[in-house]
């Protein structure tokens, strides 16, 4: 009897300890096959809202998306692969992140300075600001 009541004691310390592990779920996790994150104007460090992003594997265009009020952007279920992310504003050099892993059940955070870019290229006229004959 005193055999069975050990047994019986031991196993629900156990079961007890185990349930102290867990932890509540986070009602913000989910699928962690994404990648998130910020772009920034390197200077003023102030978010850059309307930045187009597009996500590129093997070649193929996969996704784009735009930056929201605060700069931030994100990328849900992402295949699996090596990508190339590149960042695109008028007024801004554009910017191109190669070689990122995006794993199964895994998040990355990617944040981005963009800079202004300050020269304007200079085209031919089409009118004809030559010598007159």
């Amino acid at each position: 009897m005193k055999q069975k009541f050990f047994i019986l004691a031991i196993s629900l310390l156990g079961f007890a300890a185990a349930k102290a592990g867990d932890v509540a779920p986070d009602p913000g996790a989910g699928k962690k096959d994404d990648l998130n994150g910020t772009v920034i104007h390197s200077e003023s460090k102030k978010a850059i809202k309307d930045v187009s992003v597009t996500a590129y594997l093997v070649s193929k265009k996969e996704k784009i998306v735009m930056t929201d009020e605060e700069g931030g952007f994100a990328f849900d279920e992402l295949k699996p692969g090596i990508y190339k992310f590149v960042f695109e504003k008028a007024g801004f050099k554009k910017i191109t992140k190669e070689k990122v892993v995006i794993k199964t059940d895994e998040a990355f955070q990617l944040n981005i300075e963009m800079i202004e870019n300050n020269n304007f290229e200079v085209l031919p006229s089409t009118f004809g600001f030559g010598a007159v004959k």
